[in-house]
Formats: structure tokens, C-alpha cells, sequence
């Protein structure tokens, strides 16, 4: 594409200033309902799947937020082709009511004990309603800002769009500190309901918003000229040459920069409060602190990728995270629970048992058993957030468990009644138990050792990387592609990315732990896929920061 200017476009006015605004607004209250359940996950998983057992509560209550990811593609290609022939405006105005009212009844949704089984079941539709709105909802507004931006500030412009969903998780989690705070105990029994609740006066707010919006004018001038796109799905996938980009987009940018968003904060909230037991409320401080903080890089790195490239700045954000994520989340169960840390040193946790009779305790349907002593032991020890080694014994030989010196027999379940079963699971956790206390392993973190400016500089590290890989991805898709097909076309690698890639990296990562018992094995995940975009990025993936957006 040639280099040229918009025309009359070569500053914002006021209004446009008001109008993009506007948008991002809209965008913080439609990121505050999908990052919700992400935040509460540990409760939902109490509440919704309390028929599994308690060690994998947590995997699929991430699995059912996973759901809303796994669905965000379609929602972009429904929502991208009708942005594409009828426009940006109305598109967006739609997934947001979707999505503001999909959130609004999961604070209605009864739990597992008054329902059975249709509550999960009910929570995963809603949540694939939230993914569908969110599909259609980021390329509408990365779009409609940038075609807003005069050249040469699309970067620093479409920055603020980024800043929305770290403003949307922000905001989350204020409200639900606000409500634990008010409700004490009761929030775990039904508070827990009232931030969804209150979405439906964040949707009334942001509806409101987007009816003030006007249509995009690079898409209006292309709409009086005669030359939207008749099939925007056909011209952006079935044609080889734009198709090679949407895989270049995806591989080379959205996927490398997807990891490194979920890791730098749903995964490091998990690993605070799941694997070091850091209090939820700690927590969430933490991380708001350290967003707080990092937040206006978003703007910084999206204004620096108008001077020297998008692709620098995104790619330099994917090799600095995969270089250093294994050194900074050893600092922090360094800094958050340095029990753990010492513990391991002094006393390792060992597994001994028949890999055979090992399995990824993965239970979709509820009405699986894990009864092998091998199962048994590492249940266990995952309820209790304990690192482990695995050592392979013979063939049929019962699992033991050695802490340090010590030693404990597990038991095989399979042949024992359910009451007998009870009992011994209770007795041999009450063994290790004492045995992990004996060796210093903490049941929970200890406030008094636990160095809360150190983890929020560390978490802030996490969340810089974030706004270096997220600040300028916005410009660079929005650039990448014609205008005609632009809201399609960007769409899907953007959703893909962060919906499949991301959006399963928790829930991935937690069972390469489960199934390791090395509380870092996860981190492979992001890694090798930060490493792979970087690679294939440099390679592959053109500049775009000064292309003509308006062909």
C-alpha cells in the first residue's frame, strides 16, 4: 500500500475525540463482565461444580471460562461480516446487550446444589454467549478508532482501546474487594452475585454510550461510494492472499501476544492465590496494584510503535517474556510464600507409583472416580499446593508418598466400599498432612513473610510485558488489511489468538502442574508460544505503522 494521508482528517477534533471516548467507555464495561467470572473462578468452581471433587474445581471452573474463549472465533466471523455490510456503529451496539445481559443471569443462575447438574450446564451456555459478544466487540472498536486516528497516531490512539480491558479487569476487581468488604463471610455464600448484578447498570451506561456513537467515516465514505464488500467471509478467507495474511496475523502476532496478556494476569492471579496460597483478597490487591501501575505503558507502547514500528514493540514484548518468566515466578514463590520454597529445599515431596496407574485428573462428566493410590496421593497433595517430584515404581506396586525422610503409604480405592473409601482418603490425608507440617510446608501463606513490594514489582514486570505485546496490536492488525473486509479480516486471528491460545492457557498450564507436580511446568506453554510468534514474526510478519488505512 501506498503511503498517503486521510483527507481532512489530519488532527482530531473535538468531537471525535468525544466519539472515541465514548467507545472505549463502552469497551471497559463490556471487559468488566467477561473478566468477572475469571476473577471469581475459585468460587464458581464451589458453587457450580461442588459435585467434583476439590481438586478439580478449579480446572473446570477454568474450563467453563474457557468456554466463553473457545467460542469468541465464530463470534467474530457472525459479527465481523455484519460489520463489514452494515457497519461498525450497530454491530457493537448489539454485543454489548448480549453480552451485559448474559453476565446479568449468571447472578440469577442457581448453584449445583438446588439444580443438579443444569447449573454448569446453564453457566457454560451463558458463558459462550459472553464469548460470541466479545468476538464481535474488539474488532468493532479497534476498527472504528483507528479509522477514526489521523496518520501517524493510530498507535497511540488505538492504545486506548487496549487500556479498556485492563481497565474492564480493574474495575472487576474493585467491585468485588468493595462487596467482600461490606459482606464479609456472606460473600462466598450468595454475595458473590452482586457484581453481575450490577452489570445491568454498567449495560444501561454503556448502551447509552454507543447510541451516541456515529459510523465509523472512512466506512461511510466507502459505503456512499458503492464499495463495501458483498461477502466479506469469501473475499477474507477463500482467497489465498489475504487468507496468508489472517495466518501470518495469528501465528506471528495475536498468538505470542495472547500469552503473554493471560500469564501476565489470570495466570499469575491463580498461581498467588491456588499455588501459594496467598488470601484471595491479597490477591487481587496485588494485582490490581500492579495494574494500576502498569497500566499507562498500554498508551506509552502504543505511542513508541508510532515512531520506531508495531512489530518491534510487539515482538520485543514476547522475547523478553519468555526469557524471563521461568526467574520472575520463582521470585515471586520466593517473595509470596517462602515457606514453600524452603520447604522443598529441606524436605522434597516425592511420588512413588506405577506411572500406569497415574492419570490427568480431568473428570468432563462428573461421574468418573480417581481410586488409584497414585491418584489419591497427588489429589492430595494438589489440594494442598505442594511441589513434587515423580519417581516410577513396579508394575501393580500402591503408591507412597515420601516427605523428606518420611514416609507414607497411599491406598488403592477401587475395590472399597464408598464409606471405607472416605475413611482412609481421611486418614491418609491426615498422615501426610503431618507429615508436610512436620517438614514446613505451609498450609497457607504467612503474611509476616511474605514481601508485598516485592510482588507488586514483580507483577508489575508481568503487566509491563502485557502493554508491550498489547499496546500496539491493535494499530497492527487494523493495518494489515483492506477496509472492505477490514472488521472480518482482523477478527478472527485476534480471537483465535486470545481465545484459543489465551483463553485455555490457565486451565492448560494448571494441568501440566496437576499432572507434574512441578508448580513451573506450566509456564512451558507461554513460552513456547511467545517464542514461536517472535520467530515467526520477525520472519514473516511486514511493518505496517505507515500504510494508507483508507484503501
Amino acid at each position: 500500500m501506498a503511503t498517503t494521508a486521510i483527507d481532512g482528517r489530519a488532527a482530531l477534533d473535538v468531537s471525535h475525540k468525544r466519539v472515541i471516548l465514548a467507545s472505549s467507555l463502552g469497551t471497559v464495561f463490556e471487559w468488566y463482565d467477561f473478566y468477572l467470572y475469571g476473577s471469581l473462578a475459585v468460587i464458581i468452581g464451589k458453587q457450580f461444580f461442588s459435585g467434583l471433587n476439590e481438586a478439580s474445581q478449579l480446572v473446570f471452573a477454568l474450563l467453563a471460562f474457557a468456554a466463553g474463549f473457545a467460542v469468541r472465533p465464530f463470534g467474530a466471523l457472525v459479527f465481523g461480516r455484519v460489520g463489514d455490510l452494515v457497519g461498525r456503529k450497530y454491530t457493537f451496539l448489539i454485543t454489548i446487550v448480549i453480552m451485559g445481559l448474559s453476565t446479568f443471569f449468571v447472578g440469577l443462575l442457581p448453584s449445583y446444589g438446588s439444580i443438579g447438574v443444569a447449573a454448569p450446564v446453564i453457566l457454560i451456555l451463558l458463558r459462550m454467549l459472553q464469548g460470541l459478544a466479545l468476538g464481535g466487540e474488539y474488532g468493532g472498536a479497534a476498527t472504528y478508532v483507528a479509522e477514526h486516528a489521523p496518520p501517524g497516531k493510530r498507535g497511540l490512539y488505538t492504545s486506548f482501546i487496549q487500556i479498556t480491558a485492563t481497565f474492564g479487569l480493574f474495575l472487576s476487581l474493585l467491585v468485588i474487594l468493595g462487596c467482600k468488604w461490606m459482606m464479609g463471610d456472606k460473600f462466598e455464600d450468595w454475595g458473590w452475585r452482586i457484581p453481575f448484578l450490577i452489570s445491568s447498570l454498567l449495560l444501561a451506561v454503556s448502551v447509552y454510550i454507543r447510541l451516541q456513537l456515529a459510523e465509523s467515516p472512512v466506512f461511510q465514505q466507502m459505503k456512499e461510494e458503492g464499495k463495501t464488500s458483498k461477502a466479506p467471509l469469501t473475499e477474507s478467507f477463500a482467497r489465498w492472499g489475504n487468507l496468508k495474511l489472517v495466518i501470518l496475523a495469528l501465528l506471528g502476532a495475536t498468538a505470542g501476544q495472547a500469552v503473554v496478556w493471560y500469564c501476565g494476569q489470570f495466570y499469575a492471579m491463580y498461581f498467588l492465590g491456588s499455588t501459594l496460597k496467598i488470601d484471595s483478597t491479597t490477591t487481587q490487591l496485588l494485582i490490581a496494584a500492579a495494574l494500576l501501575i502498569g497500566t499507562p505503558f498500554f498508551v506509552v507502547f502504543g505511542w513508541l510503535s508510532d515512531k520506531i514500528g508495531r512489530k518491534p514493540v510487539v515482538l520485543a514484548g514476547c522475547l523478553l517474556a519468555a526469557l524471563t518468566y521461568f526467574p520472575i515466578f520463582k521470585a515471586i514463590t520466593h517473595y509470596g510464600n517462602p515457606g514453600i520454597e524452603a520447604a522443598r529445599t529441606t524436605a522434597p515431596v516425592v511420588v512413588h507409583a506405577d506411572p500406569a496407574n497415574c492419570h490427568l485428573q480431568i473428570n468432563l462428566t462428573g461421574t468418573s472416580s480417581f481410586t488409584s493410590s497414585c491418584d489419591i496421593a497427588k489429589s492430595t497433595l494438589a489440594k494442598r499446593g505442594v511441589p513434587y517430584d515423580n519417581e516410577a515404581t513396579p508394575a501393580g506396586s500402591v503408591a507412597k508418598v515420601t516427605v523428606g525422610g518420611a514416609s507414607i503409604d497411599a491406598f488403592e480405592g477401587s475395590t472399597l466400599a464408598k464409606a471405607d473409601f472416605a475413611a482412609q482418603g481421611k486418614a491418609f490425608a491426615a498422615s501426610l498432612g503431618a507429615a508436610l507440617d512436620q517438614a514446613g510446608y505451609p498450609a497457607k501463606a504467612d503474611p509476616a513473610r511474605s514481601n508485598y513490594p516485592m510482588l507488586v514489582f514483580l507483577l508489575f514486570l508481568l503487566v509491563l510485558y502485557v502493554t508491550m505485546v498489547y499496546g500496539p496490536i491493535a494499530a497492527w492488525l487494523v493495518e494489515m488489511f483492506p477496509t472492505k473486509i477490514r472488521y472480518t479480516s482482523m477478527s478472527l486471528p485476534y480471537h483465535i489468538g486470545n481465545g484459543w491460545f489465551g483463553g485455555f492457557l490457565p486451565s492448560v498450564s494448571f494441568g501440566i502442574v496437576a499432572l507434574t507436580g512441578n508448580i513451573y511446568a506450566g509456564l512451558w506453554y507461554p513460552v513456547v508460544i511467545a517464542l514461536m510468534t517472535f520467530v515467526i514474526g520477525m520472519l514473516f510478519v511486514r511493518e505496517t505503522k505507515d500504510v494508507d488505512i483508507t484503501a
